[in-house]
């Protein structure tokens, strides 16, 4: 059972355009956002949409990957897991940040595919 703790998988539709840095280290860094949408009947019987947003971080080869085939609204499944960290703003703020930090990511679908042309 160790293996499953804290993992999370998701399947959903990018948000933008990935942000991919280098570091000073050397190492990749991939940043994006994906929206899963979950459906369902309200009281009066009307299907309703409810999209959550879920910010994802990839490294090393999988920021790669991320870089190379990954694009605004391709449909994508990302396993990972859940970390959450703070920062200060310069003016102060303690912002509080909740990330999936991706292990593998499958492409699905063909919905803003990096490689076709006009995306």
């Amino acid at each position: 059972m160790s293996t499953i703790r804290n993992k999370v998988q998701l399947i959903g539709n990018v948000g933008n355009a990935p942000e991919v840095r280098n570091l000073e280290n050397g190492k990749i860094v991939a940043s994006f956002s994906i929206a899963t949408n979950e459906f369902y009947k309200n009281s009066q019987g009307q299907k309703v949409q409810n999209t959550q947003w879920h910010n994802i971080v990839a490294w090393g080869k999988t920021a790669e990957i991320v870089e190379q085939y990954v694009g605004k609204g391709k449909e994508i499944a990302i396993e990972g897991k859940l970390t959450s960290r703070s920062y200060e703003t310069t003016e102060g703020e303690k912002r509080y940040v909740t990330e999936v930090v991706a292990t593998e990511i499958l492409l699905l679908g063909n919905a803003g595919s990096k490689n076709e042309p006009g995306s």
